[in-house]
């Protein structure tokens, strides 16, 4: 498989595995409590490493809107990639050369670590979905191909922005963007789109039919008569001829034929001397359509649109370009028809992700989730305010948007886990260190588990689901089981001993057990089947 290289590459490929674990610090909550919405403030690269413990590998849909690199300075995020908090990250990652680096390997250096990150995020029948114009979009398949293998790429969508021309491009002048997607794995293998009341409008019932509805398809196969012999039969028209096609089997075998008889699913005309029969296709039948990879301004909205609904929201345009809502809606339909679905933008930019999030909830009455992550200070501003107005309601007269409902929780990155000499960083409350440390072992979320016997349980895996009642809260001794504990405290040194083993009531196969020393022997260790780790030495790092 060809691969692109740029400066800088070297020193990006793997960074993420460096990015430090930092904890994401609530500062508010807007609407609903317990929502599961998220909006984040802060380098993405970051936000995105810290997601990790709780989502990795559950997000249904990710749509980015990042940097288009045209060296623009005028854009509110300033899609050049010279923004301050990137040419520092540049410098501290690839080095005194960071300052050399053309804009393309700027770019790439900047959005190879994240893609990377975002890939192991996305669950096994999700999608990411990537809006780009034509400076970097040879840039950004490649490296997609590379990070999420060819073999799950879904398309290159052209999404028509605009729809009149201007005339002031001296060559050619771009009605469109490109939108990039790929699947995290073959796991996801049927795409549909909903139906539109265009297709719809080509089913109609001559006849009457109480079914309702239908169109027709051909009765003929595509394959000759030498190539599908077991197609090849008369057919008995309703008039009583006998049919046979010349040169072509039928597309169905005597048996289904005979089905299709008895249950007047053959179409003659409507005086029953066509030539051939075809088969009726009934509307309260139909599937979902195939999705295709031109999308119109007529059905996705144009960036005007965006553009409009941002000065419904605010007054004024007070954010150049966004998407409209319907852009990103066309998306959630094709993936998330799961109420519970996650949705996640790291370019959060206005927040027309979040928006088109709450519509459809409204909808259909679903549960899906947003998070975003912005790294501009006008996250607050604007992407929450958005949020805020859109849940509320905005807009006045015949622009007037009634509120969604729901709500979201505001959070900034705040203090790494761990420090770069090994440490785990007191200052971090212990329950955000146990969940990265059940997560470094597990890679599942933290879920909640009865700590009335012993307050350093983590938590039970077992190979072998149980069906003992574990209502009381105590976790039954399951075959094949790990009993994970965090024996840990901030002031203090804590020790593996046979006062701690007496502490343990649950049984299991296997123990890992974490603290700052052990003073049991190898024999016991064997004995009860324990991996001693040592605080902080053996935590594991990604």
């Amino acid at each position: 498989m060809p691969t692109l290289n740029w400066i800088g590459k070297d020193k990006v490929a793997n960074h993420h595995l460096d990015v430090p674990f930092r904890v994401l610090e609530h500062l508010y909550t807007f609407g609903e409590p317990d929502s599961g919405n998220m909006i984040i403030h802060g380098d993405n690269l970051d936000a995105l490493k810290s997601l990790m413990p709780r989502y990795e590998g559950r997000v249904k849909c990710i749509y980015i809107d990042p940097p288009y690199n045209t060296g623009n300075e005028g854009w509110v995020y300033n899609d050049n990639v010279n923004d301050p908090k990137i040419k520092k990250w540049l410098g501290k990652v690839v080095g005194s050369e960071g300052e050399d680096l053309s804009r393309h390997d700027k770019w790439l250096c900047m959005m190879y670590p994240r893609l990377r990150l975002l890939q192991k995020l996305l669950a096994e029948d999700g999608a990411i979905f990537i809006s780009i114009d034509d400076n970097e979009q040879a840039n950004l398949r490649l490296i997609c191909d590379e990070i999420f293998g060819t073999n799950n790429f879904l398309a290159n969508i052209s999404w028509e922005k605009r729809y009149t021309r201007s005339n002031n491009a001296k060559l050619f002048y771009s009605l469109k963007d490109t939108i990039i997607s790929y699947r995290k794995s073959p796991t996801l293998s049927i795409i549909k789109e909903s139906r539109t009341a265009k297709a719809d409008s080509h089913y109609t019932n001559q006849d009457n039919d109480p079914r309702g509805d239908w169109a027709t398809s051909s009765y003929v196969n595509p394959a000759t008569k030498e190539k599908r012999k077991n197609l090849v039969y008369t057919i008995l028209a309703p008039d009583g001829r006998e049919i046979n096609h010349p040169t072509h089997a039928w597309k169905y075998s005597y048996e289904e034929h005979e089905r299709h008889v008895n249950e007047n699913l053959l179409w003659w005309g409507l005086n029953n001397d066509a030539q051939y029969p075809r088969l009726k296709l009934f509307v309260s039948e139909a599937s979902g359509m195939v999705p295709v990879d031109i999308w119109d301004y007529k059905t996705t909205g144009t960036t005007d649109e965006g553009g409009q609904e941002i000065k419904n929201i605010f007054g004024s345009l007070v954010f150049d370009t966004p998407k409209p809502t319907k852009l990103i809606e066309r998306m959630l339909k094709m993936l998330c028809s799961d109420p519970e679905s996650i949705i996640l933008d790291s370019f959060a930019g206005s927040g027309t992700t979040a928006h088109a999030v709450l519509n459809m909830n409204k909808t259909d009455g679903g549960n899906r989730r947003f998070i975003l992550v912005e790294m501009e200070d006008y996250c607050e501003r604007i992407t929450a305010e958005r949020v805020r107005h859109v849940i509320n309601g905005y807009g006045e007269g015949k622009n007037a948007a009634e509120g969604t409902g729901g709500g979201f929780d505001y959070y900034e990155l705040g203090q790494p886990l761990m420090f770069a000499n090994g440490s785990l960083n007191e200052a971090v409350d212990t329950a955000k260190t146990r969940e990265y440390v059940w997560y470094m072992e597990t890679k599942l979320p933290m879920q909640a588990v009865d700590l009335t016997a012993n307050p350093y349980l983590l938590g039970v895996i077992s190979s072998q689901p149980s069906s003992t009642d574990t209502t009381d809260g105590q976790w039954p001794p399951l075959q094949g089981s790990t009993a994970y504990y965090f024996h840990y405290e901030k002031d203090s040194a804590t020790t593996l001993d046979t006062a701690f083993l007496a502490s343990i009531a649950i049984k299991a196969e296997r123990y890992i057990i974490y603290a700052d020393q052990c003073a049991l022997s190898d024999n016991i260790l064997d004995r009860y089947n324990i991996t001693f780790k040592k605080i902080p030495r053996d935590i594991a790092r990604m």
